[in-house]
C-alpha cells in the first residue's frame, strides 16, 4: 500500500512538472539597436559570446537571435520568465556593444577589434571597404 501511494505520488510530482513547463511564458521578440554592431567580425564575436551566456547565466532563456549588419540591430527571440531585455541589454554592453541608449562596458570596449568600434572611434565601414560581408578565402 505505501508502495502504491508513494508511486502515486512520484507520478503527481512529474505530471506537474510536465504541465509547469508547458505553462510558462510565451517566447517574445525584442530588436536592440547597436552602433557599433556593423562587421561581421563583430557579428561573430557577439554570436560567441551570447552563446556562452546563454547557457551559463541566462538558463537559456534567448532561443535565437538574428543579426542585421546593414541596421545595425540585433533581434532576440527570448522567454521573459528566464530573461529579461535589461538582461539581453547588458549581456551585449558586457561584450562590448552599445545597446539603445546603453553604452558598452568600457573594459570590453576597449578589447574590440578597431572596426567593431563605434563611428566616432572611427570603427564601422570604411569609405570603398564594406565589412558586412566576410572575406572569401
Amino acid at each position: 500500500m505505501i508502495k502504491k501511494m508513494l508511486l502515486f505520488f512520484i507520478l503527481g510530482c512529474i505530471t506537474y512538472h510536465a504541465q509547469s513547463q508547458v505553462m510558462s511564458a510565451k517566447p517574445q521578440w525584442v530588436t536592440i539597436k547597436s552602433d557599433n554592431l556593423k562587421c561581421w567580425q563583430c557579428k561573430e564575436r557577439l554570436d560567441k559570446y551570447l552563446i556562452i551566456e546563454n547557457n551559463a547565466n541566462m538558463q537559456k532563456g534567448m532561443i535565437q537571435w538574428k543579426i542585421n549588419l546593414l541596421a545595425g540591430e540585433i533581434r532576440v527571440q527570448y522567454v521573459p520568465d528566464r530573461v529579461s531585455v535589461d538582461d539581453i541589454k547588458t549581456a551585449l554592453n558586457n561584450a562590448g556593444f552599445d545597446a539603445d541608449d546603453e553604452k558598452a562596458e568600457p573594459d570590453a570596449y576597449k578589447k574590440l577589434p578597431p572596426v567593431c568600434k563605434r563611428a566616432e572611434d572611427g570603427g564601422g565601414p570604411q569609405k570603398s571597404k564594406p565589412c558586412h560581408i566576410p572575406p572569401v578565402q
